[in-house]
């Protein structure tokens, strides 16, 4: 086993480093000529940025002091995104630049001058006079003869290259790495801010409407709203927190509902963080199920601390409400705890004749929702996907990535969170607080 885990890093590292040097070759050494300051700067930023990438990690997941995690995470969780999008961004510069540097070879040939004929046509030579003749093959005694324009090549020697081919042309080359090089640059610059831009103004608010079946008339038009993944940490701090209560709020939801991953690091860093969540306010109240990344920042102490916020942790329980039962369980992460998701505390003694609504972290718990009979599971987790193409890597770990689905009777909502992992970017998997409201068949 520990043999696989270190076979898996070193691999992880290999790539890694493969990828940064492709970076810097492409985007640093094939636009510049020779050593000087651009490729020493350009192979600094290549090699520094990865460090701070690890090091931002790092530096969170060990509990190093908060100033350093701070001054880590903006240029360390920032290059993540950037980085990829560079690569991804140069690899399809690949299948352009063949095509561009055919274009200039096209251009340079039309624009290139005829070159004169090497022999001249013997029938329109003019005939050459006798005496001229006679002059040309005797030599002046006064006037030595010239010397040979240039020496014979060696016997073995290889034809000399011409001064200039268009297919080899340095500065042909240079110019298609600048091109290419600077837009591939651009994009990722682009791509990278803006989605940065997207998660820092909030996020923002999509409406779905989900019928159960089981749900009495008095409930109709029940909203909940679901909020997850905010993990307030090093870089989304209070000013976030304060957004996302304020969002929710607007919406005038009769019930708050927070699915895990509220914090990466502990109570005594991000108390203040997160305390603009005591001004939640719902009619019905909120409630918080624990997510992967609490466990990482002491789940128990968070707990204690969203119950003097006044939210209600649902730890493996349930509450009556009015028309409906709503459930919480733990995360799986809470397993190396002792403190897994235990779905026959929260749901085994039920009446399954009353709907259920499951507050749940992560999508794959949807299986066991099924066997207990729940209604509608609301959970978080994948972001999303969080940075294209990392939807498809979600897809692969999760049932359903974001979105409404339903598995037999049981139907599972996924929200995108309304925070970020890591650097706070996000790119095809914009930022959402989702306000579910609950229809039944009988209104």
């Amino acid at each position: 086993m520990v043999i696989l885990f270190v076979s898996a890093g070193l691999a992880a590292l290999a790539v890694l480093v493969g990828l940064h040097v492709y970076g810097y070759r492409r985007l640093v050494r094939d636009t510049t000529v020779g050593p000087g300051p651009v490729r020493r700067l350009g192979a600094a930023v290549f090699v520094a940025g990865p460090l701070l990438m690890v090091a931002a990690v790092v530096s969170e997941r060990a509990g190093a002091p908060f100033w350093l995690q701070r001054t880590l995470a903006w240029p360390g969780f920032l290059w993540m995104p950037l980085g990829l999008y560079l690569v991804l961004a140069l690899l399809a510069g690949e299948f352009v630049r063949p095509v561009l540097r055919r274009v200039l070879e096209r251009r340079a040939r039309s624009a290139a001058p005829a070159e004169p004929s090497a022999e001249p046509d013997p029938a329109l030579a003019e005939p050459a006079e006798p005496a001229a003749e006679a002059a040309a093959a005797e030599p002046t005694p006064a006037e030595p003869a010239a010397e040979p324009a240039a020496t014979e090549p060696a016997p073995n020697a290889a034809p000399a290259e011409p001064a200039t081919s268009p297919l080899v042309d340095p500065s042909r080359r240079l110019f298609v790495s600048r091109v290419v090089g600077g837009a591939a640059a651009a994009v990722a610059v682009g791509t990278v801010g803006y989605g940065t831009y997207g998660v820092l103004r909030g996020p923002r608010v999509k409406r779905v409407t989900v019928p159960l079946a089981k749900l009495p008339r008095s409930a109709h038009g029940f909203r909940i709203a679901v909020v997850s993944d905010i993990h307030l940490g090093p870089v989304l701090g209070r000013g976030f927190a304060q957004k996302v209560v304020d969002t929710i709020n607007a919406t005038q939801p009769d019930l708050i509902a927070v699915v895990g991953d509220l914090v990466d690091g502990s109570v005594k860093n991000l108390g203040p963080a997160a305390a603009p969540l005591a001004g939640l306010r719902a009619r019905h109240g909120s409630y918080f199920v624990t997510g992967n990344h609490e466990y990482f920042s002491g789940a128990e102490q968070w707990v204690r601390e969203v119950r003097e916020l006044g939210i209600h942790p649902l730890e493996n329980a349930r509450t009556e409400l009015a028309g409906f039962d709503l459930a919480g369980v733990n995360d799986l992460q809470g397993e190396s705890e002792g403190q897994g998701p235990d779905f026959g505390r929260a749901l085994g003694d039920r009446d399954r004749t009353r709907a259920c609504v499951l507050l749940a972290h992560q999508p794959v718990q949807i299986h066991e929702a099924v066997r207990h009979g729940v209604d509608l599971q609301l959970s978080g987790h994948t972001h999303g996907g969080q940075l294209w193409p990392g939807n498809f890597v979600a897809a692969a770990a999760n049932p359903t990535v974001a979105g409404l689905e339903r598995y037999g009777d049981t139907q599972l909502y996924v929200s995108r969170g309304a925070g970020a992992w890591g650097p706070p970017t996000r790119v095809g998997a914009p930022s959402d607080i989702t306000v579910v409201e609950l229809a039944s068949p009988e209104a």
